[in-house]
């Protein structure tokens, strides 16, 4: 059973939230990403939730901006900065430390920073599919083939955006999805619970593009080219999961390469035949990947009750 609330934080940002769990179990995080929302985490929350499973409380918070959060009208109030004091203040709300942050997509974006800036506040940290930022800003300068496949952030950043994307009952941004390899899970609900995000969120959306500048190159904008962050900004030395897709067409499989560089205790595990939604593509693989990382020694197992 899903639980739906709003919950307020000290610095006058409301996140919408759902949830699975009774209170005062050890806590699971899911972050969501582009262009997705905290639904997608439904069946994983349920999963987890369940005392076979660890009896977990398990969070998905939908991100500033997004459903029935806070959408601040300022393009800087979605700087990545201001994203992590978000959930930080919400894994307080909830109980720090967490048993292990969850994200995906933009939702990685703010976990691997949070990770890196505030690492008390979780024992463990699984991503999927989202690029650490010094693979990311490395192969964003250097490579002809992550600068094509990231090209679209420079759409996602122009005026008319939302326009475009809301044109034809949002036919380009269905195609993120059936483009990258056909997406059977995309059935008339699932696509309304999207419609529905996009109603309320997409300008927000787009403005975290906007407020990066860690995206492609361009004549107009150096991007990531202008861009140096120094090492003690990138380490992460929690034990971390990377489950990777290896169809993922939008962030090609070069990323992974020389992650461990910056994670010192690092599971990584390629996933042939997946894309950049394998959360949709393969939830039975990912919810057993994650079980298996969160029994391991690092984070303390709750006893199912």
């Amino acid at each position: 059973m899903i639980e739906k609330f709003q919950q307020t934080l000290s610095h006058d940002i409301t996140l919408s939230c759902r949830a699975a769990g009774a209170r005062g179990r050890p806590v699971l995080m899911f972050l969501h990403g582009f262009p997705e929302a905290a639904f997608v985490w439904d069946d994983l929350l349920e999963h987890f939730a369940r005392p076979e499973n660890g009896g977990y409380r398990c969070v998905a918070p939908n991100l500033r901006g997004y459903e029935k959060s806070s959408q601040p009208a300022d393009v800087k109030a979605y700087r990545a900065k201001l994203l992590v004091q978000d959930i930080a203040a919400l894994i307080q709300i909830e109980g720090a430390p967490l048993e292990c942050l969850v994200a995906h997509d933009w939702g990685g974006a703010v976990a691997w920073n949070l990770a890196n800036q505030l690492p008390e506040l979780t024992k463990k940290l699984a991503i999927i599919n989202s690029p650490h930022p010094g693979t990311f800003l490395r192969e964003l300068k250097s490579n002809p083939k992550q600068q094509a496949a990231s090209a679209y952030m420079n759409f996602l950043i122009r005026p008319d955006a939302e326009q475009l994307l809301r044109a034809d009952d949002y036919r380009r941004l269905w195609q993120f999805f059936t483009n990258w390899g056909g997406a059977p899970w995309l059935t008339e609900d699932v696509k309304q619970q999207y419609r529905e995000v996009w109603d309320a969120s997409l300008t927000a959306g787009c403005n975290y593009y906007r407020a990066s500048p860690v995206r492609p190159p361009s004549a107009q904008d150096p991007g990531a080219a202008g861009i140096d962050l120094p090492r003690d900004m990138l380490t992460v030395d929690l034990p971390t999961l990377v489950l990777w897709a290896m169809d993922d067409a939008a962030l090609p499989p070069e990323l992974i390469d020389g992650l461990d560089e910056y994670v010192s205790q690092l599971t990584l595990e390629k996933i042939e035949g997946a894309t950049h939604w394998i959360i949709h593509e393969q939830p039975a693989l990912v919810a057993q990947r994650l079980g298996q990382f969160l029994s391991k020694p690092g984070a303390t197992r709750p006893a199912a009750s």
